[in-house]
């Protein structure tokens, strides 16, 4: 009989333990939860999409080679952990290509680890939380909303779309639409 799969996002200890029995879905989390963090990272200090991928991998590693060898001790979220590790390989990796001169000691405090990862978990609760309010605004606003903001339509094709008399009116009812859409974000906000 086969063993029902967690999908429920796995603990620290979890995952140590994922790594230890060589678990490739725990290895695929890893990927999954904590790399789009490190690619804002690189991106932000000079790098592009394959020095994140590469920075990650070489993080993994030494992860994997720590939780080997049998005297790993977690001091830290895992993910406090991982964005460490990559900060440093990053900063050793700008600093031989020459992009920066002078001591790798001289720009650790230009990425510090609590706040970066702090503001990415806000970000993350304040975009599941918009996301929630948009499903909550109804139709036609939610329409309204993602046409604009996220297909990049025009206010005279919404016009067109929805049978509004005329562009004004499409834009007023998008006023009245993202009213509506902050009153149900911010009292999300408050909720919690």
């Amino acid at each position: 009989m086969n063993k029902k799969i967690n999908h429920s996002k796995p603990t620290d200890s979890e995952i140590i333990l994922g790594i230890l029995n060589n678990s490739s879905s725990i290895l695929k989390h890893l990927y999954l939860a904590y790399f789009p963090m490190i690619l804002q990272l690189v991106i932000n200090n000079n790098g592009d999409e394959d020095d994140a991928k590469d920075i990650y991998q070489e993080a993994i590693i030494v992860l994997h080679g720590k939780i080997k060898s049998g005297d790993f001790e977690l001091s830290s979220k895992l993910k406090t952990f991982i964005y460490s590790v990559c900060r440093r390989l990053w900063l050793k990796k700008l600093h031989q290509k020459s992009r920066f001169s002078g001591d790798i000691k001289d720009y650790e405090d230009y990425i510090p680890v609590e706040q970066e990862i702090e503001h990415h978990q806000e970000k993350d609760k304040q975009f599941a939380m918009m996301h929630t309010a948009l499903k909550d605004l109804g139709e036609p606003c939610k329409t309204i909303i993602e046409d604009f903001y996220i297909h990049n339509r025009s206010m005279q094709e919404i016009c067109e779309k929805f049978g509004y008399t005329n562009a004004d009116n499409a834009k007023t009812q998008k006023y009245k639409c993202l009213q509506r859409l902050k009153k149900l974000f911010f009292n999300q906000k408050n909720e919690k």
